[in-house]
C-alpha cells in the first residue's frame, strides 16, 4: 500500500472539518442520565481456566438502557493492582477468552474486558446480543440506526463503555486516579468516546482509532467499516444529510475535544481502513497532554506489539 494521505507536513496541522452539533453535550448527558438511572447491576463471577497467576471473573454489568453487557474482569492473584485498564474491541470482534488479554494484568494491573454488544463472530467471539432493531441498514454496523441519532448503533455501544469505567470504579481495590482506557481501531474510537464523556478516565491509548474524522474518511478509503456508509447511500441516495447529520454525533474529534486525560495515540501512514489524516484529526483536538507514535510504513495492523510494547512504558510514566 503506498502513501495515500496529506504529506507529513499538514497532517500535523490537520483540523477535521467536522464541527459538533449545538446540543452535542447536552444529547450526550441526556443519555448517560437515562441509562445511570437504572442499577449497575454489576456480577462478577470467579472462573477457573487455569491462569494460577491470576484472579478471572467473568463479569455481566447494565449498559445503555439496562441492556446486559458481558466482560472479563482478571486482576494477578493475591496482590493490590497498581492500576486499572478498561479494555475495547476492535470492529466485528468481542471479548473472546481470558488468555487472550494477559497483557495488562501480566504489569500488574486489573483488566476490564468489554464485550461490544452484537459483535463477536468475525475474529473473535462475543456473548452479548444487541436487543435494539433498526430500519433497513447496510450488512455490518455503521448504518445500524443512521436514521436518527438517538437510534444509531454506536450510541448504545459508546454508553456501555461509559459504564463499564463505572463497573471498573466500582471496585473496591481500583485507584481512581489510575484508571486508564485503551482500544485498537474501534476499540480505539470507544476508548476516545469513553474519555470524553467520564471524567473518572485519567489516561487513554487509542490504537489506530476508527470512528474518527466521518466528513473526511467516508469516501477517501475504499475499505470497510467507513465503506458500509458509502454504499448504504449509494442505494438510499436521499439520506445522505440525515446520514451525515447522524453519524456527526459519534465523532471522534468532538470527543476528543473535551478529554483533559492524557493521551498516546498511534497512527499507521499506509492504513487504508483508517486513514492517517482522520487519526490526526482527532489527535489534534485532543485537549489534554498527548503524544503520537507514528508507523510509516504499516498498515492498520499499525505497530502492534512493538505499540503495545510502548503503550506499557507510556502508562508506567503517566500513572507512576
Amino acid at each position: 500500500m503506498p502513501f495515500f494521505d496529506l504529506p507529513q507536513s499538514q497532517l500535523e496541522t490537520y483540523r477535521s472539518s467536522a464541527v459538533a452539533p449545538a446540543d452535542f453535550d447536552s444529547f450526550w448527558a441526556e443519555t448517560l442520565s437515562t441509562s445511570r438511572a437504572k442499577p449497575l447491576d454489576a456480577v462478577f463471577e470467579p472462573v477457573d481456566v487455569g491462569l494460577k497467576l491470576f484472579d478471572v471473573f467473568d463479569v455481566t454489568f447494565s449498559g445503555f438502557n439496562g441492556d446486559k453487557i458481558k466482560g472479563w474482569y482478571i486482576k494477578p492473584a493475591g496482590v493490590a493492582p497498581r492500576g486499572t485498564v478498561v479494555k475495547f474491541i476492535g470492529y466485528g470482534g468481542g471479548r473472546a477468552l481470558p488468555h487472550e488479554h494477559l497483557l495488562w494484568p501480566a504489569t500488574g494491573r486489573a483488566l476490564l474486558v468489554m464485550d461490544t454488544r452484537g459483535q463477536g463472530s468475525s475474529w473473535s467471539r462475543g456473548d452479548t446480543p444487541d436487543p435494539a432493531g433498526s430500519f433497513p441498514a447496510h450488512p455490518g454496523f455503521m448504518t445500524r440506526g443512521i436514521n436518527d441519532p438517538h437510534d444509531y448503533y454506536y450510541r448504545r455501544v459508546y454508553t456501555d463503555g461509559v459504564r463499564a469505567v463505572d463497573v471498573a470504579l466500582s471496585r473496591p481495590e481500583t485507584d481512581p486516579n489510575k484508571l486508564a482506557v485503551v482500544g485498537g481501531s474501534q476499540g480505539g474510537g470507544i476508548a476516545i468516546a469513553v474519555a470524553g464523556l467520564h471524567p473518572g478516565v485519567k489516561a487513554a491509548m487509542p490504537d489506530v482509532p476508527f470512528l474518527q474524522d466521518f466528513p473526511r474518511a467516508v469516501g477517501l478509503t475504499t475499505r470497510d467499516p467507513y465503506g458500509e456508509i458509502v454504499r448504504y447511500l449509494g442505494v438510499h441516495r436521499e439520506k445522505a444529510a440525515m446520514a451525515y447529520n447522524t453519524i456527526n454525533y459519534f465523532d471522534g474529534v468532538h470527543f476528543a475535544a473535551r478529554c483533559k486525560a492524557a493521551t498516546l495515540y498511534s497512527v499507521a501512514l499506509m492504513d487504508d481502513v483508517c486513514p492517517p489524516s482522520t487519526v490526526y484529526a482527532s489527535f489534534n483536538a485532543w485537549a489534554g497532554p498527548k503524544t503520537i507514535e507514528q508507523y510509516n510504513f504499516n498498515n492498520h495492523e499499525g505497530g502492534g506489539t512493538w505499540q503495545e510494547k510502548a503503550q506499557v512504558a507510556w502508562l508506567d510514566r503517566t500513572m507512576a
